[in-house]
């Protein structure tokens, strides 16, 4: 055990005890030894000394001890909490150390504890020092109702108009995301120092007030305030807010024409500008530039990259970065994630877990159970649950969504339900996400009772609940019901209702039969229809076969978006199911002048951890011999048992009936089918996602396979489940 290299001073035989008259009296050994201590054993013999001589037991002593308990780098807060229990009247000084230091610590909370211990117990009053340190303490918990009690004591005290608790509450209310209050005791601040305005301006530009951080920047120029390296991280996180390359450019050269001191945090700032805005040559140039380099920046290149689509540059950058951690892996999964390449995400995510270099995360897990549910990959969806069950991870609002999401998308809504009611807290962003899964299954009635039970628990709905509860109204024929819950969005909720809430109204009314009331709606809509909205009435219009509407709207939607394809194919298709051929030879001949082409159909299918693709017409696929051989064999099945084909579904004229059939049977879904069938095991419901929706015949033919074969199958389209047994189908038949 390391000793203090000089021994401790002992009191007079008979004095118990030692008086220190006043704060200036700083010469006494003890009090050097104390600024001397290099580690908790020697602090320790400190406070055994001054136990044994008495000297603890005078107030200006023990705060000396205390403090450095608390504050020196090797400092416990477990034993500096003892150390302040001992103390007989510890003095506003030590109250004050111990709420700062719980403030910065895991356990904000007990500072606010704290501070209430000393108002009761003590003979201390709050002084300026005291509101910083609680105040922060309520920013770290995110309490805005123990802020502005705080705030309503230290105007109570006098001290409102003190600089340094005006800044603690501006810091107080942007975290708890009161920016008007936060203005509002900035404006109060008499003198505002380089604090006040770092706060007020870094604040606003993270949460997405932009220009009216760049504002403030301009004020605090006018008001003579210099500017420092925090100002210009503030200015820069504002720009990058903008997407302003040339607005982050001039700041840049402002902090070179200024002189301000650029350190590594100043030089990230310039870096995440630089990639935020898209100019990664700018944002190389700097990277090559800098001489000090750390984890934030090499992880801010990485997602630079990763964002603009430059996967495998940031993979380099990935492989050489000379330290990963879970952030850089992270950036890059996520990227390939939000861009749709899932399947890179996923392989991704396994490199992850066999290099053992970093652990997946929170963010990790959300972002490849995303993946897994744009993939319809459950198998490997189920490895992540049972990793975060293995790991003993905790299931926060964000994972817990993330899973009732992949679930539901995968086509298990029970075992999204269990992952739902498995958990004690919910959000809102959790209540919508199984409401939204039950609706793509087309549990109408259940989504609206669970959304009567999520407000039976005080949870507040938001937008993206309505669309939800709306789109299970639509899916389940609850017209009804959706227009009930769709008037009372505003006068009731507070919820303004945004262009998808009327692009579920027109859905729901056109899947219902009701063309003319859509159109109606359309109509007398106080904002501009979008292509959305547009979009919703043609596919009404495809599933009741109206060519008039159906022309009206692809006239709409083209209008507004000259490129979709789709349009052309939906309105083809309304063509083709009305027997108008020369409407669709008319179209397919557009198409090919103009260069649109249709958006290939796609089937996934996942096998053992393996996801399988198949494109309409697909013999690419390793195993094609055998899928269309068993293809072959079940049509053979099919027509033994009155299957007849639904050439209407065709999307181009195709004269000969044997050729007819023959594209009919090409489409992907029948291809992932036939290899469901050999390679799923038995006791598995064969689950496969398509790109576009189903048409007629795939329905068809799903309907009769699960009944000859005795197989359960799972068929996700664009807009919503099928499920199939037993020749039976849970969803309604649109066709």
């Amino acid at each position: 055990m390391e000793t203090l290299s000089t021994p401790l001073p002992s009191l007079p035989r008979n004095s118990t005890s030692l008086t220190v008259k006043n704060d200036h009296d700083h010469d006494h050994p003890v009090f050097l030894h104390i600024k001397q201590c290099t580690n908790s054993s020697q602090l320790g013999q400190i406070h055994a000394h001054m136990l044994r001589t008495g000297l603890f037991f005078d107030p200006y002593s023990a705060s000396k001890l205390f403090a450095a308990s608390a504050l020196l780098p090797f400092s416990s807060l477990d034993y500096a909490r003892k150390v302040f229990d001992q103390i007989p009247k510890p003095n506003l000084h030590s109250w004050n150390t111990l709420i700062r230091v719980y403030a910065s610590s895991p356990e904000p909370l007990q500072g606010i504890l704290i501070f209430l211990r000393m108002v009761h117990e003590s003979p201390y009053y709050p002084n300026k020092f005291t509101f910083p340190f609680v105040i922060k303490a309520a920013a770290e918990i995110f309490s805005l109702c123990v802020g502005q009690a705080l705030h309503g004591l230290a105007i109570k005290a006098s001290l409102g108009a003190d600089v340094f608790i005006s800044n603690s509450l501006i810091h107080l209310y942007l975290s708890c995301g009161d920016l008007d209050s936060a203005y509002r005791v900035f404006t109060m601040i008499g003198e505002k120092d380089v604090v006040s305005w770092n706060s007020m301006i870094t604040g606003l530009a993270q949460r997405g007030c932009a220009e009216k951080a760049f504002q403030l920047f301009q004020e605090m120029e006018e008001e003579g305030v210099k500017p420092n390296d925090v100002t210009m991280v503030g200015v820069l996180s504002a720009c990058a807010k903008k997407l302003d390359l040339e607005l982050g450019r001039w700041v840049c050269s402002y902090i070179e024409r200024k002189g301000i001191r650029v350190d590594l945090t100043l030089s990230n700032g310039m870096l995440d500008m630089y990639t935020k805005c898209g100019s990664l040559e700018d944002a190389k140039r700097l990277f090559d530039m800098m001489e000090e380099k750390d984890i934030v920046t090499w992880t801010t290149m990485l997602d630079g990259y990763a964002k603009l689509g430059e996967y495998e540059t940031a993979k380099q950058v990935l492989d050489t970065m000379p330290r990963q951690d879970i952030a850089a892996w992270n950036a890059l999964i996520s990227g390939y994630e939000q861009n749709g390449k899932s399947k890179e995400a996923l392989s991704l995510y396994h490199e992850l877990q066999q290099s053992q270099i970093a652990k997946p995360d929170g963010i990790t897990l959300v972002s490849a159970l995303s993946a897994c549910s744009q993939l319809g990959a459950m198998g490997i969806g189920e490895c992540i649950h049972a990793y975060v069950k293995e790991q003993g991870i905790k299931l926060n609002c964000h994972l817990t969504t993330s899973l009732i999401d992949m679930y539901s998308k995968c086509g298990d809504i029970k075992k999204a339900l269990d992952v739902f009611y498995s958990v004690g807290r919910r959000d809102v962003f959790v209540w919508s996400a199984m409401i939204a899964g039950l609706a793509m299954h087309g549990q109408g009635r259940d989504a609206i009772d669970l959304f009567s039970k999520m407000q039976e628990t005080m949870i507040k709905p938001n937008s993206v609940t309505f669309t939800n509860v709306l789109c299970a109204c639509s899916h389940a024929g609850l017209v009804k019901e959706g227009k009930t819950f769709f008037n009372q969005m505003e006068p009731v909720y507070g919820i303004r209702p945004g262009i998808q809430h009327y692009s579920c109204m027109v859905d729901m009314l056109g899947r219902a039969g009701l063309l003319e009331e859509a159109v109606e709606f359309i109509e007398k809509m106080p904002i501009l229809p979008s292509d959305s909205v547009w979009g919703a009435l043609l596919g009404a219009c495809q599933i009741h076969g109206n060519v008039e509407l159906a022309e009206l709207a692809c006239r709409h939607l083209l209008e507004l978006d000259p490129e979709n394809n789709g349009a052309y194919v939906l309105l083809s298709n309304v063509y083709a199911k009305t027997g108008k051929w020369d409407g669709v030879s008319r179209l397919r001949k557009h198409m090919r002048v103009t260069g649109l082409k249709k958006e290939q159909g796609c089937s996934r299918i996942e096998v053992n951890g393996v996801i399988h693709e198949f494109l309409a017409g697909d013999n690419c696929h390793p195993l094609s011999k055998e899928i269309y051989s068993k293809l072959d064999e079940i049509v053979v099945r099919l027509k033994s048992a009155g299957y007849v084909p639904n050439k209407s579904h065709l999307l181009q004229l195709i004269e000969e009936d044997e050729m007819q059939e023959h594209a009919l049977n090409l489409h992907s879904e029948k291809l992932a089918i036939a290899f469901g069938l050999q390679y799923v095991e038995v006791s598995q419901p064969i689950r496969i996602i398509k790109n576009l929706r189903v048409c007629g015949d795939c329905h068809s033919v799903a309907k009769l396979v699960s009944r000859l074969y005795n197989r359960e199958i799972i068929l996700r389209d664009r807009y919503r489940f099928h499920h199939f047994s037993g020749g039976n189908c849970s969803c309604k038949d649109y066709w």
